[in-house]
């Protein structure tokens, strides 16, 4: 799993800028829909090759009837409980408070890591007045700037030193990993339930019921998988309760770390605003999909029109993406639910899968030729050559010709199709790149 880092600390010491600093985006995850995603609150940074995800407590404690140094605290102790390293900011402009000291006695109890960033040091003599944050008790305090990106480099190389290398182990293990994803209550706990033929995952009709990711190790039938619940993931307005918030930040990273993700929409609801919002998060991270609609069992009318009514509509509200499976069943009644499992393992096969350069040659160039790409100004772009790139996250082509500055997304997606036709990448994003020959 990919290390949490949570930021803490008084209103208006900067956290959100120097969150916006660190992942190096003022954009959200997902997309700009209504309610989509937690913009400010949840990114990824990558520093020295190495990944992990930042969470800017600040923005989400919003319409609170408690006073102010009540919600402060009640953030802290959420994000020691569930984050690896806690960063504290501070502002040196402002200097050492009575709220940062209560903080800082929370956190030393704690036993969780913990770095302190002084942040507002824009010049050096400012640097020089952290010094009084040495009497939090905390360590070393870290002179930053948010706003013009000094220090943020010292502070980086220290938190990279402080994640436990046992998260890391746990994921090294070269056994497939299947998240079961959705909005809360759509049935995911319900199904690992019923393919482990007990009660590992607590199942109650009260959304948000898991609050933790549950890995459990899956071993029968010839197939071996780890199997991924996650707490149920909900638009921002309706997260109110603390803990819940965090069991949506663990959802994400669930997503982050799984090779194919097991998308569950409720049958009697059909696909709703917050379905999409997950899908983009599944397609932000460029995993595997496979689309299972639960609850089919309390659908009166299921002939074959209404399957390939509801697939359309499916397909429709998550287009440009389109080649993915869907399976209709039921999580109370069992039905289908190893068919999801098969469906799940031929998907992570097809996101490994390798084409050979002359199979991808001989194919594709002379359907290239037949349909160029549109001439530019008089210039005519020339493929030459087809490839797939070796070592990717997921299958992705090279293709060389003399002008790929000048070839659109319209044909890209045209090459992509071709390449699904020929070749069975269903569920699985690709790339596809044209590069100068």
């Amino acid at each position: 799993m990919q290390n949490l880092v949570a930021i803490v600390g008084r209103p208006n010491v900067g956290k959100s800028t120097l969150f916006n600093r660190l992942t190096q985006s003022r954009q959200a995850i997902v997309t700009e829909t209504s309610g989509t995603t937690r913009d400010r609150l949840y990114g990824k940074v990558n520093w020295n090759g190495q990944e992990f995800s930042l969470i800017d407590t600040g923005g989400w404690v919003v319409n609170s009837d408690d006073i102010m140094e009540d919600e402060i605290n009640r953030q802290v102790r959420i994000a020691i409980e569930e984050a690896d390293v806690i960063l504290f900011v501070v502002d040196v402009m402002n200097g050492l408070t009575d709220l940062d000291s209560n903080v800082a006695q929370m956190l030393r109890k704690s036993g969780k890591p913990v770095v302190v960033a002084s942040n507002k040091s824009d010049n050096f003599n400012l640097g020089h007045q952290s010094a009084e944050f040495y009497s939090l008790g905390l360590g070393d305090p870290f002179s930053v700037s948010a706003i013009n990106g000094s220090g943020t480099g010292d502070l980086l190389d220290h938190i990279i030193t402080l994640f436990s290398k046992e998260s890391e182990e746990e994921v090294l293990e070269d056994i497939p990993k299947y998240a079961i994803v959705g909005r809360p209550n759509a049935g995911k706990s319900s199904i690992i339930n019923a393919l482990l033929g007990e009660e590992r995952a607590i199942v109650t009709d009260i959304a948000g019921t898991t609050r933790d990711s549950i890995y459990m190790r899956y071993n029968q039938f010839g197939m071996d998988f780890y199997l991924i619940d996650t707490a149920g993931i909900r638009k921002r307005g309706k997260v109110t309760e603390d803990l819940e918030y965090f069991s949506v930040i663990r959802s994400i990273k669930v997503i982050e770390n799984a090779d194919v993700c097991i998308l569950m929409l409720d049958a009697t609801r059909g696909i709703e605003s917050q379905d999409l919002n997950i899908f983009s998060l599944i397609q932000k991270n460029r995993k595997g999909l496979v689309v299972f609609v639960n609850k089919w069992d309390t659908v009166e009318a299921k002939d074959n029109i209404v399957v390939k009514t509801f697939e359309n509509v499916i397909r429709q509200r998550l287009a440009p993406f389109t080649d993915f499976p869907i399976i209709f069943g039921s999580a109370t009644t069992k039905q289908r639910i190893l068919k999801v499992m098969d469906v799940a393992k031929e998907v992570y096969t097809n996101k490994k899968r390798k084409i050979p350069t002359s199979k991808l040659n001989e194919v594709l160039l002379p359907i290239i030729e037949r349909t160029p790409p549109p001439a530019n100004k008089g210039k005519y772009i020339k493929i030459k050559y087809i490839t797939q790139l070796p070592n990717t996250q997921i299958p992705s082509f090279a293709l060389f010709c003399n002008l790929p500055q000048w070839i659109k997304e319209p044909y890209k997606r045209f090459v992509e199709n071709r390449i699904r036709e020929n070749w069975n990448f269903s569920g699985t994003p690709i790339n596809v790149f044209f590069r100068e020959k």
